[in-house]
């Protein structure tokens, strides 16, 4: 049976570059699951796991030049910001190679029998193994950190799972060359390639999420196209965990103590962060309430001059560019709606940068004006100008769920209300900042990138150590003798791990 071929496209004139695979069909994406669940085995030592993560990071750098060549040809996101994705993903494997080696991430928990307990206690050991084969689905607009070597599979196997990627259709080469690079990482640190294995194809994602040995799965990309593998996990006969990442619309408040205070450097920090990547960034900040009168208009002028002075760029793929146009012309037909810089199209295979304005009025009920409180993805955001905090707050309580909420406030003197504000956003976002700009996710243990639906499906993060959580499950052991137990669960700790023992860290 033929199957489809997989072209690799240049964004930048819309021809594709070269044929890099062909689509795979239902009988390999089933070997190729299966062949993941034979070797989970293999990834049970910790110790060859961090070695793995580890040599994987040294490799894609070694193969730094070629992948950047190919992911700035497939993505047009340039030498520079690959570059620092890179350097971002080797950074984000070792990281996890670390949690590894320390262990913390298995919560090994012992409670000792205590018949003095009411009722009494049996000796328990708690701890959390991998859940198995972990299905991954790329994300277009970052090639490499939310990628085939990205924050999924880098957790995934950090956890003892091995991993079937689903490559996204936007970068398939680049997807190959770093598919290539981590299972040559796993054969020399003695592991098995099959740990790591690639497919193609809209088929193959949804053949990977059905397969009754797929144990979870991992997604970043839209609403639309997540909701629907989401629903797919829920109604297989044995559910899986889906840890989505689906959209968010980040929403920043500027109160009126700010704008006064320093409306410029706000508005000049709001277009360089929404126009960062050509506005693909996940955390770009698409919605703005900013208060009316006239520190808001200076916030306004200076956004407007920093919106004007940014060049056209090319986005990730023209399918995007046709939905952004698209996005863009239907949010700005509605009634009140102005455009002070006009988004767009700048040339055939090209995109202006641009924003609109609304009074936040329109938005305190439902309505026409309800597509303005959706992410539209690429360099555009909404600025909803308020007059009085009810209003702001009032626009606040219809917002979905999101990855991230900013408050600008006044760095001098009292800010009257920013608290209440502050305790608006919080519950909207999973990273609430404070006088910053969301764009830029730290990989660090603090971490959290996720979010209420529909930023997210679970209550978990994707970056920074606690990722690793997604991909296990806790398992307690009741009057098991020490000589049945693992290793890590022994009397004596053998290996040296955190636990904590009769309430105690240990």
């Amino acid at each position: 049976m033929s199957t489809a071929p997989v072209w690799s496209v240049d964004p930048r004139s819309g021809n594709p570059r070269e044929q890099v695979a062909v689509e795979a069909t239902a009988e390999e994406v089933d070997r190729a699951v299966r062949a993941a669940h034979s070797v989970r085995d293999a990834l049970a030592d910790r110790t060859a796991r961090a070695a793995f993560l580890r040599t994987a990071a040294e490799l894609l750098e070694e193969s730094g030049a070629h992948i950047i060549e190919a992911a700035d040809a497939e993505t047009a996101l340039g030498p520079a910001r690959l570059t620092g994705e890179l350097a971002r993903t080797a950074a984000q494997l070792r990281s996890f190679a670390e949690v590894v080696e320390e262990g913390s991430h298995l919560d090994i928990r012992i409670d000792h029998e205590d018949g003095s307990r009411t009722p009494p206690w049996p000796d328990l050991r708690r701890w959390k193994i991998p859940l198995g084969v972990v299905a991954v689905y790329a994300a277009s607009n970052f090639p490499l950190a939310f990628s085939v070597p990205g924050g999924d599979t880098a957790s995934a196997l950090a956890a003892g799972c091995p991993v079937v990627i689903k490559a996204h259709p936007g970068h398939p080469a680049t997807s190959e060359l770093c598919a290539s690079v981590l299972r040559r990482a796993a054969a020399r640190t003695g592991l098995p390639e099959d740990v790591v294995t690639l497919v193609h194809g809209f088929d193959a994602g949804v053949g990977l999420i059905r397969h009754p040995l797929v144990s979870a799965a991992g997604f970043t990309g839209s609403v639309r196209g997540g909701r629907a593998l989401f629903d797919a996990a829920a109604a297989r006969p044995v559910p899986i965990p889906f840890h989505g990442e689906l959209g968010s619309l980040n929403p920043v408040v500027v109160t009126e103590a700010a704008a006064a205070e320093r409306a410029a450097e706000i508005g000049a920090g709001l277009g360089a962060s929404m126009t960062l990547g050509t506005g693909q960034f996940c955390t770009k900040p698409g919605f703005v309430l900013a208060p009316a009168g006239g520190a808001g208009d200076h916030l306004v002028k200076a956004l407007t001059e920093t919106v004007s002075s940014t060049g056209s760029g090319v986005m990730l793929d023209h399918r995007m560019r046709d939905a952004f146009l698209a996005g863009v012309r239907e949010r700005a037909g509605l009634p009140g709606v102005e455009a002070p810089v006009t988004p767009g199209a700048a040339g055939e295979h090209t995109v202006s940068a641009g924003f609109l304005t609304v009074p936040a009025d329109r938005l305190t009920a439902e309505g026409p004006h309800d597509a303005l409180l959706e992410e539209c993805f690429g360099p555009v955001t909404v600025i909803a100008r308020y007059a009085t905090r009810d209003e702001a707050a009032a626009v606040l309580a219809r917002l979905p769920g999101n990855l991230t909420a900013t408050l600008q406030t006044a760095t001098e003197g009292e800010d009257p209300g920013a608290a209440g504000l502050l305790a608006a956003l919080t519950p909207l976002a999973g990273r609430v900042l404070v006088n910053g700009w969301p764009t830029g996710v730290a990989v660090a243990p603090a971490q959290h990138h996720g979010g209420p639906y529909p930023a997210t499906t679970s209550p978990t993060t994707s970056v920074g150590a606690t990722a690793i959580e997604r991909w296990l499950r806790p398992v307690t052991y009741q009057n098991t003798p020490d000589a049945l137990l693992p290793p890590e669960l022994r009397e004596d700790n053998p290996l040296g791990l955190p636990r904590r023992v009769d309430g105690r860290r240990a």
